[in-house]
C-alpha cells in the first residue's frame, strides 16, 4: 500500500465504481462533477448496477457507462472474477469507489487498476492505493459533501454541492405524449406524489394518508394528481386511488427510471417520501415536500432550496432503523394530513 500524492495528468482511462441505490447515485452527482473537472482528459466510465444507469446516462461528464450485472453474468464468486477481467482488459489508471463496500475494493483490486481511491471503510484500507480517512465528522454532514470529502481528502479539487441531473431529449418528448394521452396537459398544476420508499416501513407515510392527502390537494387547487412507484408498488398505488374520492393517474410500476424522471420533471410540485424519487426531484428542481420519519434530513434531506420537510419532533427520531424498534411509528403517525397539506399549500 502506498499514499503518495495523486498526479492527476498521468491518468487517461479512469473508473469511478457507483453507489447502488437511485438517491446515493444522485447524490453522488456533485462529485462526479468534481472528478471531470479534476480529471479533464481522461476517459470516464462509470460502473453502475443496471438500475442506476439512467441518472448518469446523459451526464456531461460520464463518457461510458459499464453495466455490473450482478443478478446475471456477474452474480456471485465467478460472476465478480468475470468482471474483473473485464475490466482489467481496459487498462484503467485508476478508479475512484464512492461505492463503500470491500467488494468494490476487492473488484479493482483484481482489475489490475494501478491506483484505487476511496474512503478506507468496511475493511479495505490494504485494498486502496489512496485511501481516505472517514473521520465522524463527515457522517454528520449532507451526503452530497460526504462524497466530496472523500475526493477532497485523495488531495483532489471539489466543486458545489448542486445536484446534476440531465433527462434525455427522446424520454422528455415521450413524457410530453403520455401527459397528452392521460389528458394532463390542460393548463391545471400536476402533483407527483412517492408514496413509496425502500429501506423499510418507518420511511413510508400511511396510504390511508396520501389518498385523504390527494383528495385536499384535488379540491383545493383542482389539480391533476399523479402516483408514482415502482414496479413492486403496484398494490400500494392501487390502495391509495381506491381510497381516494376520484381516481388518480396511477404510474405505479408502470414506468422506467428514465419515462419517471421524465414525468416528475413535468410536474408542478411532487410530494414524497424520503427516498430515490425524492433525489431525483430534487437535482431536477422541482418544488417538492419530503416526509420524514426515521432517517435524518440533515444527511439524506432534498439538497434543493425549492423543497420543504415535514417531520414530527419526536425524541427517538431519527433511529435510522427500518422497523420501529418501539412498535408504534409515532415518527410517521404524528404527521397529519393537515401537516403535509400546509406544506403543499405553501408550496403551490
Amino acid at each position: 500500500m502506498r499514499n503518495e500524492p495523486l498526479d492527476t495528468r498521468g491518468v487517461r482511462r479512469l473508473l469511478v465504481r457507483s453507489t447502488n441505490w437511485i438517491g446515493d447515485a444522485v447524490m453522488t452527482t456533485p462529485a462526479v462533477s468534481a472528478i471531470r473537472a479534476n480529471f479533464p482528459s481522461a476517459r470516464i466510465s462509470m460502473l453502475v448496477k443496471p438500475w442506476v444507469a439512467p441518472i448518469f446516462a446523459h451526464s456531461p461528464h460520464v463518457d461510458q457507462i459499464l453495466m455490473y450485472d450482478d443478478r446475471g453474468r456477474h452474480a456471485g464468486t465467478f460472476g465478480k472474477v468475470r468482471l474483473a477481467r473485464e475490466l482489467r482488459r481496459r487498462h484503467f489508471d485508476a478508479a475512484i469507489l464512492l461505492q463503500n463496500a470491500v467488494e468494490a475494493a476487492i473488484i479493482a483490486f483484481m482489475a489490475g487498476i494501478g491506483v484505487r481511491i476511496g474512503f478506507d471503510t468496511d475493511g479495505r484500507r490494504l485494498l486502496l492505493t489512496h485511501p481516505v480517512h472517514r473521520g465522524a465528522d463527515v457522517l454528520k454532514i449532507h451526503q452530497t459533501g460526504y462524497y466530496l470529502e472523500m475526493l477532497r481528502g485523495a488531495g483532489l479539487a471539489i466543486g458545489t454541492h448542486d445536484l446534476e441531473l440531465k433527462v434525455g431529449e427522446n424520454a422528455r418528448r415521450q413524457a410530453c405524449k403520455r401527459l397528452e394521452a392521460l389528458g394532463l396537459r390542460d393548463g391545471r398544476a400536476v402533483v407527483g406524489i412517492n408514496p413509496s420508499a425502500t429501506f423499510g416501513p418507518t420511511k413510508q407515510w400511511f396510504p390511508e394518508r396520501f389518498a385523504q392527502l390527494a383528495d385536499r390537494v384535488r379540491a383545493a387547487f383542482d389539480a391533476h394528481v399523479v402516483l408514482f412507484g415502482g414496479p413492486g408498488d403496484r398494490g400500494l398505488g392501487q390502495r391509495i386511488a381506491s381510497g381516494m374520492k376520484r381516481p388518480p393517474v396511477d404510474l405505479c410500476g408502470r414506468t422506467t427510471l428514465g419515462e419517471a424522471m421524465a414525468l416528475i420533471q413535468a410536474c408542478d410540485l411532487f410530494v414524497t417520501n424520503d427516498s430515490g424519487l425524492m433525489h431525483v426531484a430534487a437535482a431536477l428542481d422541482v418544488p417538492l415536500v419530503a416526509i420524514f420519519g426515521s432517517t435524518n434530513p440533515v444527511a439524506t434531506g432534498p439538497s434543493s432550496r425549492r423543497s420543504r420537510v415535514v417531520q414530527s419532533p419526536v425524541d427517538c427520531a431519527p433511529c435510522l432503523k427500518p422497523h420501529c424498534p418501539l412498535g408504534h411509528m409515532d415518527c410517521m403517525r404524528n404527521i397529519t394530513v393537515g401537516d403535509v397539506f400546509g406544506a403543499v399549500r405553501e408550496m403551490l
